[in-house]
């Protein structure tokens, strides 16, 4: 291993645990190291998060930490440990990796038949905080209809990308839901459409004129025969669309328009969701149109309506 690396272990001699259990941590990294090909920024981290293990360890047992002390350490010892980082505001996701960290340590000791532990393998690993929907601003999202495949030579595959977003932005579709569809699905005129979503829950959403619109001008100007009972949306050899086509697509969007890379096809779901829930949409209804099994996932949404409203607040109160 390159001395720049060690150097960045030279604190774990100073840790309050015996030689023999500094000498199977050093083996140990170096092991990750060489073995696993782990980064010097990996080696870093995980030198850290076993400092402060060895760190609690050593005021919990109130000596220095051995192998035996560890190989008698019960789930609620380790509990404690984690109630410990709780108390010291340390985030989830810090704590997720520490514990990661930790039970490698005791699985490479294992291995080497050093000491066995099982109570570490069944810590509870902190559950991690679902990331927020990104929607997009309602002026993003109607501009992108507008301008999304501009670079098709051929009108009317840009015909075919407009009316393939409107119709996931209009009814909160997911790509699969709106690549599944066929003419039949869609009649013209129809005032709602009826899909069959995860875990073959069937749902009813409104069509919009707009939506309507959109789709008679790629039926008119495709070149391609749409029967009824096969896929409404073709690529460019007639082909079923894929859904990696409508995400490069997006991509090119994106950089016309100079949206953040938060901007994904399923982004445009979420902004239906959004802008219902900003419009006054109730969150029954919304969690209908999207087909969402549970209330709570839907209730995400108000979190991001929130963080929309606290945001203009801040910007434009001249007290905040």
């Amino acid at each position: 291993m390159p001395k720049r690396q060690w150097d960045s272990h030279a604190h774990l001699s100073a840790l309050p645990i015996d030689a023999a259990l500094g000498k199977a941590v050093k083996q140990w990294l170096g092991w990750l190291a060489h073995q696993k090909a782990s980064s010097a920024h990996t080696i870093t981290a995980y030198s850290t998060d076993i400092r402060d293990f060895f760190a609690f360890a050593n005021r919990h047992s109130g000596g220095e930490v051995t192998f035996t002390q560890l190989a008698g350490w019960s789930l609620r010892d380790f509990r404690s440990w984690l109630a410990a980082r709780h108390g010291e505001g340390l985030s989830a996701a810090s704590t997720a990796r520490a514990v990661s960290v930790v039970r490698g340590f005791f699985r490479y000791l294992e291995k080497h038949e050093v000491i066995e532990n099982s109570a570490i393998f069944h810590l509870r690993t902190p559950k991690l905080p679902k990331s927020l929907p990104k929607a997009l601003a309602e002026t993003q999202a109607l501009e992108s209809l507008t301008h999304i495949g501009a670079h098709h030579k051929e009108a009317w595959a840009q015909a075919r990308d407009a009316a393939l977003l409107t119709l996931i932005y209009g009814c909160g579709l997911r790509i699969s839901e709106a690549l599944a569809l066929t003419p039949k699905d869609i009649p013209p005129g129809a005032a709602s459409l009826t899909l069959t979503g995860k875990g073959r829950k069937q749902r009813m959403v409104p069509l919009l004129p707009q939506i309507h619109e959109a789709i008679e001008a790629y039926k008119k100007s495709c070149p391609y025969t749409l029967n009824a009972n096969e896929a409404l949306f073709r690529g460019t050899r007639g082909k079923p669309l894929r859904p990696e086509i409508l995400q490069k697509e997006i991509r090119i969007l994106r950089g016309a328009l100079g949206l953040s890379d938060s901007a994904t096809p399923h982004a445009f779901r979420h902004s239906f969701a959004t802008h219902l829930l900003a419009s006054g949409g109730d969150l029954r209804t919304i969690q209908e149109l999207l087909g969402h099994a549970d209330l709570s996932t839907t209730q995400r949404y108000t979190k991001v309506d929130h963080e929309r409203l606290l945001n203009a607040y801040q910007k434009a109160h001249p007290r905040a």
